[in-house]
């Protein structure tokens, strides 16, 4: 029942900040603040509920080094995703036609916060926390990464390719990210990064929903393998590339700290009580 508790507190808070930003569609600084107060209660939602659940503090989501950790994670995320296009650039199939719309990137910031937020806590924060402690680190980071890919079916645009992609991507990285640190503030920075760059900067779709108003007026061309197609950019072979790569240094990261929970049940105990102090 604590599973169950925790994702309701956070997705009601991602419900209602969902419908505030959905009304006021179209206004960019109206987006960006509802956007940002989203992320917000989801965090204060997450934090209360973990507490009255749990009765612990809420280690994952410490103050002490918070914004350098956020800012870690942008900063990789935007350099992934801007390598990504290097790339597709580098073969013909990215074009610049102009200048986009600095207001629709403003929105852009508080819609990709809120969703940053509330994902990261929602599949790392509660479903692999939860899942690591039965199944251990890398059954548990395959089975959310899996769900986390699924999820994105209901996209449109979307195929099992799409998912995959996304599960790789997304799944693995930002749990490895999380695997790395036992702190949720890097993987958010890293998934707002990301989603930022795609539709904020380069104005590329974002898992296939549409191109959205960024900094830049960009169309892609080419083939689907290279471009992403109608899915967009996280459908390109570049994308599950240059995410495994990342994805893997952080497990070595984890692994040399210790940080990996092992799958046997009484080792998997030890690992978990040592974790959560």
């Amino acid at each position: 029942m604590k599973v169950v508790w925790q994702l309701l507190a956070v997705a009601a808070a991602a419900f209602v900040g969902q419908l505030a930003v959905s009304a006021v569609d179209g206004n960019p600084w109206l987006t960006l603040t509802l956007g940002g107060l989203t992320a917000v209660l989801a965090v204060l939602a997450y934090r209360w509920v973990v507490r009255k659940t749990e009765h612990r503090p809420v280690t994952e989501l410490a103050g002490p080094g918070a914004g350098l950790a956020l800012g870690r994670g942008m900063v990789i995320g935007l350099a992934l995703f801007g390598l990504v296009i290097a790339n597709i650039a580098l073969l013909g199939d990215y074009d610049v036609r102009g200048w986009g719309s600095v207001p629709g990137a403003v929105g852009q910031i508080g819609f990709m916060a809120a969703a940053a937020v509330t994902e990261e806590l929602l599949f790392r924060g509660i479903l692999f926390r939860f899942a690591e402690k039965w199944a251990g680190t890398w059954l548990a980071l395959v089975l959310t990464g899996v769900l986390f890919g699924l999820m994105h079916l209901f996209n449109p645009h979307a195929s099992l390719w799409g998912a995959l992609a996304i599960a790789i991507e997304a799944g693995g990285l930002l749990t490895a990210a999380y695997v790395a640190t036992r702190k949720l503030w890097l993987p958010i920075g890293l998934h707002f990064g990301w989603n930022f760059a795609a539709a904020g900067i380069f104005g590329a779709e974002v898992s296939g929903n549409g191109t959205p108003q960024g900094l830049l007026d960009a169309v892609t061309s080419g083939p689907s393998i290279i471009t992403g197609g109608d899915f967009g950019p996280e459908g390109s072979l570049y994308s599950v590339l240059f995410c495994v790569l990342a994805a893997s240094a952080f497990l070595w990261v984890g692994r040399r700290r210790g940080r990996l929970v092992p799958r046997r049940r009484a080792e998997r105990a030890d690992a978990v009580t040592t974790l959560s102090r």
